[in-house]
């Protein structure tokens, strides 16, 4: 247990609803949730999800912390947005789910492998450093995440997918070496890294 997480259930030990509340993007909806169902109905992809969004608010109220923080079900949402549009109550549920997927990312008690999760941090990994992403560095990268030999069985069957994007100028091999980037990367960084400082001291990960 981190020591971000052993502050938290410090505490909030009392109450998981007022820890979502006080750390989760819009937590603070999570008890306007009139269990309808509306949402999982709605969702695309509801029948892969362990708990459904209405399920995960439930548990909150009941104080199920580990069992929410270390589902998966947060990092299934593709945001589509049809669970917000469709909710009686218009309740921000997207950015709930992000929110409490962000919220157990930051404590490290998230799910381990969960791919989903993955592909964020290398996308926002390659998106920090200039500002831009790198499309060709960002497909190198997540296609050769298990290894060179799976990564070239990806490469070969995709070859014509591959001829093409370079083809219609979509992917350019030379921007392995150097690639479109905002005019003040550096500007860039150190802002990230402000409003990542500002959060962390806000949401009590640092002292």
């Amino acid at each position: 247990m981190t020591t971000a997480n052993q502050n938290a259930v410090a505490r909030y030990k009392n109450s998981f609803l007022k820890e979502v509340e006080a750390n989760v993007e819009d937590g603070h909806m999570v008890k306007m949730c009139m269990q309808c169902g509306v949402c999982a109905g709605s969702c695309p992809l509801g029948n892969a999800w362990e708990h459904s969004p209405q399920k995960l608010f439930m548990m909150i109220r009941a104080g199920k912390r580990d069992e929410v923080l270390k589902s998966d079900s947060m990092w299934m949402c593709t945001s589509c947005y049809n669970c917000i549009s469709r909710c009686p109550r218009k309740l921000p549920i997207t950015h709930i789910m992000h929110g409490l997927a962000n919220y157990a990312y930051r404590l490290g008690i998230a799910p381990q492998g969960q791919p989903t999760q993955g592909v964020a941090r290398m996308f926002w990994d390659n998106l920090a450093k200039t500002g831009r992403i790198n499309e060709l560095k960002f497909a190198i990268d997540l296609y050769f995440k298990d290894g060179l030999a799976s990564g070239m069985q990806v490469v070969w069957n995709m070859k014509e997918d591959v001829l093409g994007l370079v083809k219609a100028n979509r992917l350019n091999l030379l921007e392995l070496f150097s690639a479109h980037e905002c005019q003040d990367k550096i500007g860039i960084q150190k802002m990230l890294a402000k409003a990542r400082e500002i959060e962390d001291r806000r949401k009590g990960f640092t002292q």
